[in-house]
């Protein structure tokens, strides 16, 4: 384990692309019962990735069913045009791709009006040194640890070293900021993403194929995330 002053809260937060789509509602009561911090979406453009997934409308017709946060991975080219719609819709904390955000700075400030949580996604290939100069805008940054596009893809194990470094970068700098690490997640790879420094964990695949259910999936991910930052 990279070693940190003191490990920030462990939180697993499930994406909600590997449910049933045609039974959302029941998937958001069910992660709740489980035990999970909160609920991502994954939202999709068919453009920034190739993939369309969910709009603000599905996503408000569960808000009412649950009270745990959501937050919203804006996989989205120039997302600006759907901020409003996503905070309106319910989604506490808004995710933007750096890679997608001509200018950052303005998209997270703007985000921060709307008055919701802003955070910020890194993809593979994109070097931790793009957010440096934004840390002070956001709660969390995102490290992708798959290409962004697809549920169900392998863990790229080579992200962890770029996860110590971002929480070095937000450590040296006193920012009070999560680092969250989606794709791949399991009980076979957590560990290294939490012992590298990263403490809220977005899991999709794993936690809705336990043959143990929802409940086992998320507390041994929770187990395992612990003990790796403690090790």
């Amino acid at each position: 384990m990279t070693d940190f002053p003191s490990p920030r809260p462990v939180e697993i937060v499930p994406s909600v692309l590997p449910a049933d789509f045609a039974h959302l509602g029941d998937a958001c009561l069910d992660l709740e019962k489980a035990g999970v911090d909160r609920i991502q979406w994954d939202v999709m453009d068919g453009n920034f990735v190739p993939n369309l997934t969910f709009g603000a409308d599905v996503i408000a017709a569960t808000r009412p069913l649950v009270s745990i946060p959501f937050e919203a991975h804006l996989m989205v080219e120039e997302p600006t045009w759907i901020l409003d719609a996503m905070v309106d819709a319910g989604c506490r904390l808004l995710i933007v791709h750096a890679e997608a955000c001509r200018h950052l700075h303005r998209t997270l400030g703007h985000i921060q009006e709307l008055g919701a949580a802003a955070a910020v996604a890194l993809n593979p290939a994109t070097p931790v040194q793009d957010v440096a100069h934004v840390l002070d805008l956001v709660e969390m940054v995102l490290v992708m640890t798959v290409n962004p596009g697809f549920g169900g893809q392998a863990y790229i194990a080579t992200m962890e070293p770029k996860i110590a470094e971002l929480r070095t970068l937000v450590a040296e700098g006193g920012h009070d900021v999560d680092i969250e690490v989606d794709g791949g997640i399991g009980p076979a790879t957590i560990a290294g993403a939490a012992g590298a420094g990263a403490n809220v964990l977005v899991a999709g695949s794993s936690l809705f194929r336990d043959p143990e259910g929802l409940g086992h999936a998320t507390a041994e991910l929770r187990e395992l995330a612990v003990a790796a930052q403690r090790s």
